[in-house]
């Protein structure tokens, strides 16, 4: 299958464009529905790399601290993520549910920074990563299913709601998860696609 770095396809109405180097600051759209196709970003900046460090880590404190307590006349039940997804394949739950939370929730957003990282380390030594095409295209594909933001978003709903019966209060892994999701959100804002560029030209035109 053949791959065609130096042309772009807009995510919203299928066109293709060359791509053509932009200056920083500037932002190429499509000529048909004006979505961004890419920005000038030539490279990425270092300190991508030490917020993937941190993303990761704080996701995994999110992994295994309390999201949120929930107090009762003395009586605390603190959740985790682990406890969440649990509470929908138990009883009469749904296990697909519960295994589709866990994928959105921590393994998605795990293989992406993971993913990441293998890319940039490399690159900061000038050279492509082993398996560099396979490594963009699962980025490509993991970006939508990437939703920490979401999962943020549910426990706070959960929190609001809850705290006009019970004692609610964030644990130390929804302030982990907090931070995991707006660190996310700041490595997606990052272009990849200059990385293009360390490939050699001969093996730009074909994927092994």
């Amino acid at each position: 299958m053949k791959t065609f770095p130096h042309l772009t396809i807009c995510p919203h109405c299928d066109s293709v464009y060359q791509t053509l180097p932009c200056a920083s600051g500037e932002t190429a759209r499509c000529q048909r529905c004006y979505a961004v196709l890419w920005r000038g970003q030539r490279r990425v900046p270092g300190h991508v790399l030490p917020l993937m460090l941190t993303a990761a880590i704080t996701l995994f404190l999110a992994c295994i601290f309390p999201v949120i307590s929930v107090g009762f006349h003395g009586m605390t039940n603190d959740t985790t993520l682990w406890n969440a997804a649990w509470a929908l394949a138990s009883g009469d739950g749904n296990p697909l549910m519960a295994l589709c939370t866990v994928f959105l929730l921590v393994i998605a957003p795990f293989l992406q920074i993971a993913l990441t990282a293998w890319l940039l380390i490399f690159a900061r030594f000038g050279r492509p990563a082993p398996a560099f095409i396979f490594s963009m295209k699962a980025l490509r594909w993991l970006h939508p299913w990437s939703m920490v933001e979401v999962g943020v978003l549910g426990f706070l709903v959960a929190g609001v709601k809850l705290s006009s019966l019970l004692d609610v209060s964030v644990g130390s892994g929804g302030w982990a998860l907090a931070v995991s999701c707006v660190l996310v959100v700041v490595i997606n804002s990052h272009d990849l696609r200059s990385l293009w560029d360390l490939l050699p030209s001969e093996e730009k035109g074909c994927d092994n």
